[in-house]
């Protein structure tokens, strides 16, 4: 990475407080269930759990509002969530994270989405999940939709976060574009595999190598079909970049009329990369929404997955933090 200054990255990463963002998308509330296994159940072969520790962290759409609190920008979180106790509880998280929840719109024919990971010894043991993947109520669709009209006009980037739990349809995906176009701001897509076609004409997607082999029809099994799947998703979607992530491999990133730009993994120690993806949306966005290039934002946003993956649970990092890794990488 020879061409890059660390004086330049410094500038953008300073700038992070300036942004501010809208996400819109499937809100989840994960909880983590912390303990130690010492023996095996006499009812069933599974490991019994001695729990020492309980938590709840906001996941999906709402863990890419805490990555980009975390790292300093603004933003602004639209989405449902049930008329219940754990919906109580994630607007709390939020509100405490400085996450501004005016779009967050309260559901009572549809739960909050809640994943239950119980982990025992740095290790997932089992996950719980409690949802209703339908769409989105049209009363509900009303008032998101008009919320996004409504804040669009203020905001520097728009984050469409789609886990196929109902929120992300057409008709909202398809307002949400037009607009963001309209008032020329950055659109940016964490995807669902099966949802491809919603998000044409969008700024960059930031699919895995599963969701973009599935998206194109090609199988990704070396450089060549890697290529090959990501030209094809710039044609298909129309969109300036594609920024695929390869796990340990690190990511590609496709933009029209430029060479393939290759950056390899920065992860250390990998112990959990649940959520490692919007990490990378949420660093890549907010660097563009700093006038950073997509280079530059794609560079940024792979040092912060290389981070959060580090870390056990969903999680994520600094400016410092990440300051402190790109320092270390350069000076390899």
């Amino acid at each position: 990475m020879k061409s890059f200054s660390f004086t330049r990255f410094k500038s953008i990463i300073s700038n992070f407080h300036k942004a501010k963002v809208l996400v819109i998308g499937d809100l989840i509330l994960d909880e983590f269930i912390w303990g130690k296994v010492s023996r095996i159940s006499p009812e069933a072969p599974v490991p019994v759990v001695w729990v020492d520790s309980e938590n709840f962290m906001p996941g999906g759409a709402s863990n890419v509002a805490n990555n980009i609190r975390s790292l300093g920008g603004e933003v602004h979180l639209a989405g449902v969530v049930g008329n219940d106790e754990r919906g109580g509880v994630l607007c709390s998280l939020l509100k405490e994270k400085g996450i501004h929840c005016e779009g967050v719109f309260r559901d009572s024919s549809r739960p909050t989405t809640q994943k239950t990971r119980v982990i025992a010894h740095h290790q997932q043991v089992v996950r719980i999940d409690r949802e209703k993947a339908a769409p989105l109520s049209s009363e509900c669709l009303k008032q998101i939709t008009g919320f996004i009209q409504q804040k669009l006009k203020s905001v520097d980037a728009l984050v469409i976060e789609d886990y196929g739990k109902g929120v992300i349809v057409p008709a909202l995906v398809k307002e949400a574009v037009r607009l963001a176009k309209k008032h020329g701001k950055i659109i940016t897509v964490d995807p669902k595999e099966n949802h491809f076609s919603y998000y044409r004409g969008v700024t960059t997607i930031t699919p895995n190598h599963h969701e973009a082999a599935s998206a194109t029809g090609i199988e990704i099994k070396d450089d060549k079909s890697l290529v090959k799947a990501g030209k094809k998703l710039l044609h298909k979607l129309h969109c300036e970049s594609a920024l695929i992530t390869l796990g340990e491999n690190g990511m590609s990133l496709f933009a029209k009329g430029r060479p393939v730009f290759k950056i390899p993994t920065v992860a250390q120690e990998v112990f959990d990369v649940s959520g490692a993806g919007d990490t990378v949306i949420s660093a890549y966005t907010l660097a563009r929404a700093a006038n950073g290039s997509a280079t530059e934002a794609a560079y940024i946003s792979n040092c912060a997955a290389g981070i959060v993956v580090g870390k056990v649970g969903v999680a994520v990092t600094s400016r410092e933090e990440l300051l402190e890794r790109i320092k270390q990488e350069m000076n390899k």
